[in-house]
């Protein structure tokens, strides 16, 4: 069993340290930390790489699936999300707390709020986009107006910097990548999401007078889950939070310092 207090968090980095590639720190990266719980559910903050179910093939990091029924043998996943994004995951700990919440996702009444660092000068007010998408092979989705599924997504700029944005994202469908896809339609692809055009950001991008080995702002793409609201099963509203993991926070530490 791996326990919460097993593994260290990752330390602050310097202003010219290079992001570290999480897939490198072993099986389960950075912290799980528990945002809120109660005794029927539990909220936590997934770190970047872990994925929510378990996964065949090359990948071998246990899932928090896996640590949550090491934790709470009934417990079941809510919903869930991408294995690169961090950020908030509702774990119910019995089947009775997970039909309640199940529910609520299922009939979209769960408000939820994401954050993307994102290419570009973009000053979007409440943008919203409802643009079907569809599965493709190889795990990539796109728009298709005529045999896509619902989506959609509203944006707004939070921070605009020099060369790339803060945005706020707050998906009113819950389908696979419909946020990157539906930015992706802006030309407004999320910093280091290859999947979907963009590059990996480097350093040299916003510090000009860059001395030393030009290292990556962050190694995979920038998107963590940031907020939740929804009744818990004894009636009452939950507003959760989950604070930025290091990569997030320090590129916009670099981006706050370089590239305003």
């Amino acid at each position: 069993m791996i326990n919460l207090d097993d593994i260290e968090i990752i330390d602050e980095f310097e202003d010219d340290e290079p992001a570290i590639d999480p897939r490198k720190r072993g099986p389960l990266i950075g912290k799980i930390q528990i945002v809120d719980q109660a005794e029927d559910w539990v909220a936590i903050n997934k770190p970047a790489f872990v994925p929510s179910l378990p996964e065949r093939g090359k990948y071998t990091a246990q899932s928090v699936q896996e640590w949550a029924k090491n934790q709470w043998p009934d417990a079941i996943l809510c919903h869930r999300i991408d294995r690169e994004t961090s950020g908030l995951l509702l774990i119910a700990k019995n089947p009775e707390a997970y039909r309640h919440f199940s529910m609520q996702f299922e009939h979209r009444k769960v408000h939820k709020i994401y954050h993307a660092i994102v290419n570009g000068q973009l000053h979007f007010n409440d943008l919203w986009i409802d643009l079907p998408i569809i599965a493709e092979q190889l795990g990539k989705i796109r728009i298709d107006r005529k045999n896509g599924k619902p989506a959609q997504t509203r944006f707004k700029s939070l921070q605009v910097f020099k060369h790339f944005t803060l945005m706020e994202c707050e998906p009113k469908t819950g389908r696979l990548h419909q946020i990157r896809v539906h930015l992706q339609s802006q030309n407004a692809c999320i910093a280091a999401d290859t999947l979907y055009g963009s590059e990996i950001p480097m350093l040299s991008w916003v510090k000009r007078k860059l001395h030393g080995t030009d290292t990556p702002l962050i190694q995979r793409f920038a998107l963590h889950a940031k907020q939740m609201r929804i009744q818990a099963p004894n009636g009452n509203d939950l507003v959760l939070e989950a604070p930025y993991p290091k990569d997030m926070e320090v590129m916009l530490k670099h981006l706050n310092k370089y590239n305003q």
